[in-house]
This record gives structure tokens, sequence and C-alpha cells, in this order.
């Protein structure tokens, strides 16, 4: 759930720091308070489009911060670990500055994210449902998904099998289109492909060879330094300094004193180890002197064969493993050319094979789905009635396709219909003109959805707009039902959906100093009381308006506690 939200210069807030729970809350207050500046901060924070014009006037930046509370086994937790964020005791912290400039700067739990990493994290833990914006399920686009979302476990397996075998399909499709090219492609792309075999084969590369040369250029360009510090090594310990013998020595009076005191025997046995193995070095070095030998072609050997490298690298790989890998790869895809009948006849072969196990996979899919219709059919059904619409019919409507298309989920071509008159022929979702019908036939599937999407909170913007009296009763028992299994923040002008929340608060605009400024906070019991009385009559509360506010507020009290 939302836990916590901050904002800071967004349009007529200056700033605001509000704390959310559980269950149902609702905001209210006059119009242009700046109800749906809030609700519009929540979009920008979880990945909403922005632009400078949020941006409070005269303010150096915007500021969105939000802390979200998930727990089990959330999407968001699987999001998250997908771009490296860690959440730690559930906690998961979004952050969102815009500048005048319309530049965004996001972060999750302090790790800077790009604008699609934070709407993709977004996605998991908050769903906007406003009247007349954009909603995915107006979007026939997104009818299969959530109708596959609805089937849940029985769909899912056969889905994942039928885009194992899809993932193949593809692949032959590929490889088959890539051989009937045309016949002057493919004899230009095999001149192509043998002279960069014949480069790679000629350079006659060797895995580690450019580090071991590399470390010989370094020896040979500093040759001089290098012959200096051996040769002045060497001199110290075994030329006329005598550095040896003086240790050498030492060890020999060493002998002696151990055999007096006995303390002294390990001092003896340190120093007796380090003369031998200063002995082993002092040999090492006298080879290693005799070794070194400044060569200035082998030089340019070198450097002539790091370039040929370097040459390689630049063309086929970043690496000589890479560049025997694109070896590799253009020798099979030569043999491929090559062979090119034989092999478009064997990728036949394979595609109408596999082309027969996928229309099983996707019939099998599609009668799943087709079940799955059936009983969201009868869901919906039930959930209009709720909401007194028990005339209108819904329906998810299959296409019938001429020339069967394999896509990644399916053969199906779906959308949701509906028809909410009797007489009248159904019409797609997106087609249905009237707000208030609109708004409860909305309401009716994000009902159903949510309890399949594991969205953390679900936001009402004025989604019962156009509606009263009864429908708006049922409207908000509906929203509360909600409520149960999802946090659910609305914003409404109804009395009825308000007196039905567990959490109200009230939306004030003032002005200070000549600015506009909001301020937001939650009403006590008596303060619900005079608000719902506000939303009844307006402005001017009378004693009946309250005693009307108090028996909204009773019988909320009692649907909640029958139905908790």
């Amino acid at each position: 759930m939302l836990a916590e939200l901050a904002i800071k210069n967004i349009a007529i807030i200056e700033s605001v720091t509000v704390s959310f729970q559980k269950g149902f809350t609702v905001l209210t207050g006059e119009t242009g308070a700046g109800k749906s500046i809030i609700i519009d901060s929540i979009h920008l924070l979880v990945g909403g489009r922005g632009s400078s014009d949020f941006v409070r006037h005269g303010a150096d930046k915007a500021e969105i911060e939000g802390l979200f509370l998930i727990e089990g086994d959330h999407p968001a937790i699987a999001k998250c670990s997908e771009f490296g964020i860690e959440i730690e005791e559930g906690m998961l912290l979004l952050k969102r500055d815009i500048y005048p400039s319309g530049k965004s700067v996001c972060r999750v739990n302090g790790k800077l994210v790009t604008i699609t990493i934070l709407r993709e994290i977004g996605r998991t833990l908050v769903d906007i449902h406003g009247q007349h914006d954009n909603q995915e399920m107006l979007d026939e686009k997104s009818h299969l998904r959530l109708l596959d979302e609805f089937g849940g476990k029985e769909i899912y397996p056969a889905l994942n099998e039928y885009q194992s075998i899809y993932r193949e399909y593809v692949k032959i499709k590929k490889d088959l289109a890539s051989l009937n090219e045309n016949e002057q492609m493919m004899a230009q792309r095999l001149d192509l492909l043998k002279f960069q075999l014949n480069e790679i084969t000629n350079a006659q590369l060797k895995i580690g060879e450019d580090e071991q040369l590399l470390t010989e250029k370094k020896k040979l360009t500093n040759f001089e330094k290098l012959f200096s510090s051996l040769n002045t090594t060497y001199e110290a310990l075994q030329g006329e300094q005598k550095g040896l013998d003086w240790v050498g020595l030492a060890l020999s009076n060493l002998d002696e004193a151990q055999t007096i005191d006995e303390e002294l025997k390990e001092i003896y046995s340190i120093v007796s180890n380090s003369y031998y193995q200063l002995e082993d070095i002092v040999h090492t070095l006298r080879d290693k002197l005799d070794e070194l030998e400044y060569d200035p072609n082998r030089l340019n050997e070198i450097e002539n064969r790091l370039n040929i490298i370097h040459q390689m690298k630049r063309k086929y790989g970043d690496s000589i493993e890479a560049i025997l890998e694109y070896c590799a790869k253009i020798d099979d895809e030569i043999e491929m050319i090559t062979n090119r009948e034989s092999h478009i006849e064997t990728l036949n072969k394979k595609l109408v094979s596999i082309e027969k196990d996928l229309l099983v996979e996707a019939n099998h899919l599609t009668s799943l789905r087709k079940n799955a219709a059936e009983k969201l059919t009868e869901a919906i059904h039930k959930q209009l009635k709720d909401l007194y619409m028990d005339k209108t019919v819904f329906e998810v409507k299959f296409f019938e396709q001429d020339n069967i298309e394999f896509q990644p989920d399916g053969i199906d071509k779906i959308e949701f219909y509906m028809s909410t008159n009797p007489g009248e022929p159904l019409k797609p979702l997106a087609k249905i003109a009237s707000g208030g019908e609109l708004s409860r036939i909305m309401l009716a599937l994000k009902t159903i959805f949510s309890q399949h999407q594991g969205v953390t909170s679900i936001i009402f913007d004025e989604v019962d707009t156009g509606v009263s009296g009864r429908v708006a009763q049922a409207i908000g028992e509906k929203i509360y039902r909600i409520s149960v299994n999802s946090q659910v923040l609305s914003i409404t002008h109804l009395p009825q959906v308000a007196a039905l929340c567990d959490h109200h608060f009230f939306i004030r605009k003032e002005i200070k100093e000549h600015r506009t400024i909001t301020s937001i906070q939650q009403l006590s019991e008596c303060e619900r009381i005079e608000e719902i009385a506000r939303m009844i009559s307006g402005s001017h509360i009378t004693t009946a308006t309250e005693e009307h506010a108090k028996e909204l507020l009773d019988l909320a009290h009692q649907y909640k506690y029958q139905h908790h």
C-alpha cells in the first residue's frame, strides 16, 4: 500500500505530506482546491508523463516522494530484482524531481532509474482510474491479456507451452527468410563472409596472445630501467657490497649464540631461512641478467602484431575470444549458404511439423479462453446487477480469422463488447457514450480484475461523476468492497461514497501572501458529519442536512459491519 506521500512545489501545492492507511480513503473538497493535483502527483510518482507545467511558479523544481509497503510475493519485488534494486523490510521508496526544463530525475530506493523503469515498477504498485482517461480496459489490445489474467492458473500453463513452441517457430521462420533472399544478395553475402573468414584465419590468433605481447612490449620499452634495477640489486647482494656475505656472517654468529641462549634459536631459524632464500634469489637474478637482451627488431614485430590484433578487434569483436567466436559463426553461415537448397528443404519440413504442434497448442489455448470468457461474462453481469445495470449485456467477442496467423500470445483476437439497453446491438466497450454508465461498467470490471492484478493501490478519480441516488450508493458499496482486498483512494463529490470510507481527507485551498496554497487534513468523526452535510447541500448547512449526514454515516457503518 501507499503509506506516505510527500509533494513539494507541484502546481498550487507548496508542500504537503500525508500518511495513508489500508482500506478505503476518500479525498473531498471544493472544486479547484487541488484534489486532482494530488492524484496527478501520484501518477507522476509512478512514471506518468510529466512536464514543466507541473512545477510551481518560481520554484527550482517539483518533488514527489512516496513510500510503499509491500509484502509476500508482490509483483513489484520481482520487477525491482530485474532492475537490480534491493527491497529491505518490504519498503519501497519512489522519488521523482521535475525541473522547469521538463527534465525528470527518478529514484527507487535511492537508486537512479530511467522514467521507463520507474513506470515498469509503478504499474505493479498503483492503478489510477479516471472517468475519461485512456484506461487499459478501454483498449482492445489489452483485453486478451486481461482475460488471461482472469483465467489465471488454467490459462498460463497452456500459454507458456504455446510460447515455448512459438519461439522455435519464429527462429525457423527467420532462418528460412534469410536463406530465401535473392541469389545476388546471397552471392554478395557469401563473398563477404569468405573474405572475413580468410582474414581472421590468416591472422592466426591465439587466446591470451595480446596480453603476453603487451607484457613483452613493456619489458622491451623499459629495458634500460629493468637492467639497471636488476643489476643494482644483484651487486648489492653479491657484488662489492657483499650484502649476502654480511647476512652469512650474521648467521654464523647467531649459530654460536643460539648454543648459549636457546631463546635465540627462533631468530637463528628465521635468519637461516632468509639467507638461503636470498642465495636462491641471487642465482635467479644472475640468470635473468644473462637472459636480458635488447632486440629493437623484436619490438617492431610486437608493435606490428598488436596492430593486426587491434584491427581484428575493431572489425570482429572486442576480444580475441569474441573474434574466434565470430569466426566459428560465419563458418557455419558459409556452410549454410553453400548448401542452401538442402537447408531450405530441411527447415521447410521442420516448419510444417512445428506449425502442426503450434496449432494444437493454440486451439487448446482458445478453448481455455472461451471457458474463461463464459465465467468472466457471468461475473461481470453479477457486478453490473449490483450497480443497477441488470439489463446490460456483456460479451467477450472472439473474431474468426480466415487465415490463421500465429502471434506471441496465440491465434485469438478478442474484444470486450457491451449493450447497455435492451434491443440495442452490442458495441465495443470503448464506444459506450454515457459517462455514468461508463463509470459503473469500469467499476464492475475493476472489481473483478483488481483481484487478479496484484496492484498495491487502486485510485478512482471522480469515477462517480454523472450518477446519484441509489446508483451512487451502489458505487460507494462497490468501491468499499474493492478496498477489502486492496488499498483504495478516491476523489468523490458524492456524500453516499464519502460516508462509506474508512479515512476521510479534506483538501482546502487558501491564499497566503498573494499565493494560492493547498493543504490537506484528516477529518475526525464530527468533522466528517459537517463535510458530508456540505456535500449534500452546498455551502449552506442546516440541521436537516446534518441529520441526513449522520444517517448516511450510520447506514455506512451498518453496511461495513455486515460485509466486513
